[in-house]
């Protein structure tokens, strides 16, 4: 496993080294993103096209270093090569939509269009899907139209979840670095190079993005970036979760539930788009429409910068994936680690409202 060292340092430094042009070719083309929108947090005119440079160097990494001679006397090549023949093709569709809608905008409903067929593909045709929920509420091996219709809403709510949390500098970046890290890490346990060589592709574009991303953002990722990301990370979970691991030894990997870690690993984007879709839901608006009540903008709102409020979310990541970890080595059973770590999730998350009914209430009080 140490070519993914070469697969993380080969895409990390594709983008570090060429983001810089592209910044320049998005000045002379004008492609910005303007401030204006109550939104919208930036002041100033900042490049939207940074999800090529992430596409790019994932694909160039994930491409370059794919372990085909590695694994050539598994009998799980071929599952490998065809999964990359349907990862690459998807990820181009995807990431054109994206670049669509940071140029000149796509409506609601064809970017919906564009999920759901990529979904299809995946589920239907690459049988990248959720075939057993390993225990978890009583529930094993899912009937087939059970599996793919779950897995089809799976591919929908990832990507679109990781394309809501972009709006803070630095947050969808970090929190799918630290979400391709963890499977990455899972994978190469596990003694799936392909599936980590993936994994890790990703993680060393972002953590180079990172750099020209974090706050202050000298280039936004887009539609592009999010989308490639979300995909990714979504195949990587739902990989995850139907692993075979009867002839793995490794303690950590037999330990572990796989579902409840896959969404441990992505409880920021999940618990955000769960909240935001039932407060849109509650008040009658789209469940597409943009405001200013995502949990980043909420944390903003009560004093945080935005470095300290994306340092607040990876913090938070982290620590329901170490909790996750902590409750499976005390050998608790699945279910009660999801309800323990469901709660845990959903009460941080209601954190900054109570301070900012504090404040508020402080405030009228004062006035």
């Amino acid at each position: 496993m140490e070519f993914l060292i070469l697969v993380f340092i080969t895409s990390f430094f594709v983008v570090l080294l060429s983001t810089p042009s592209l910044i320049k070719v998005a000045i002379l083309k004008r492609l910005f993103d303007a401030p204006g929108d109550t939104r919208k947090l930036h002041t100033q005119m900042i490049p939207t096209i940074g999800g090529i440079i992430i596409f790019a160097g994932t694909l160039f990494a994930y491409s370059l270093w794919f372990p085909d001679k590695q694994i050539h006397d598994l009998p799980e090549l071929s599952k490998s090569i065809s999964d990359y023949k349907f990862i690459v093709s998807t990820l181009l569709v995807m990431f054109f939509v994206g670049v669509k809608d940071d140029i000149i905008g796509t409506a609601p409903v064809k970017k919906l269009v564009a999920h759901v067929l990529v979904g299809m593909v995946l589920v239907l045709m690459a049988d990248i899907r959720i075939v057993n929920m390993h225990g978890l509420f009583g529930i094993d091996v899912l009937p087939l139209w059970t599996s793919v219709f779950l897995s089809l809403f799976t591919y929908i709510v990832v990507v679109n979840a990781f394309n809501l949390i972009d709006g803070v500098d630095g947050l969808a970046g970090g929190v799918g670095f630290i979400a391709s890290t963890a499977f990455g890490c899972w994978f190469a346990l596990a003694g799936d190079p392909a599936m980590a060589c993936l994994a890790f592709a990703l993680s060393g574009s972002l953590l180079g993005f990172l750099f020209f991303n974090f706050s202050p953002a000298k280039i936004f990722m887009g539609d592009s970036g999010s989308l490639t990301i979300g995909l990714i990370i979504c195949i990587l979970a739902i990989k995850l979760i139907g692993y075979d691991v009867s002839a793995i030894e490794n303690r950590f990997i037999l330990n572990v539930s796989k579902p409840i870690f896959a969404m441990s690993v992505l409880v920021y984007p999940l618990v955000d788009t769960l909240r935001i879709f039932i407060y849109r839901a509650v008040r009658g608006v789209s469940p597409f429409s943009a405001d200013r009540n995502h949990l980043h903008h909420r944390l903003i709102d009560i004093g945080l910068s935005h470095k300290g409020t994306v340092a607040t979310v990876y913090l938070f990541n982290i620590l329901i994936v170490g909790l996750t970890l902590a409750l499976t080595f005390l050998n608790s059973s699945p279910n009660l680690i999801l309800i323990i770590v469901a709660g845990v999730a959903l009460i941080f998350a209601q954190i900054p409202f109570f301070i900012a009914k504090k404040k508020n209430r402080t405030a009228k009080d004062n006035g």
